[in-house]
């Protein structure tokens, strides 16, 4: 339970969170699930996903 209690606090960050905290946090955050991360993607500009995508190489 602990895990998706994490993720939830994690989720409310990244929605309330600027483009450059979001890219943090998406770059930066370890032990998630692919599900988890697809989750927050859902809350990521679309036009900026080849700015995440260069990081993410």
């Amino acid at each position: 339970m602990e895990a998706n209690e994490n993720f939830e606090h994690i989720l409310e960050r990244f929605k309330a969170a600027s483009l450059e905290q979001k890219i943090e946090i998406y770059t930066s955050v370890r032990g998630l699930s692919v599900e988890q991360f697809k989750e927050l993607l859902k809350y990521f500009p679309i036009k900026e996903l080849g700015r995440l995508e260069k990081l993410m190489v």
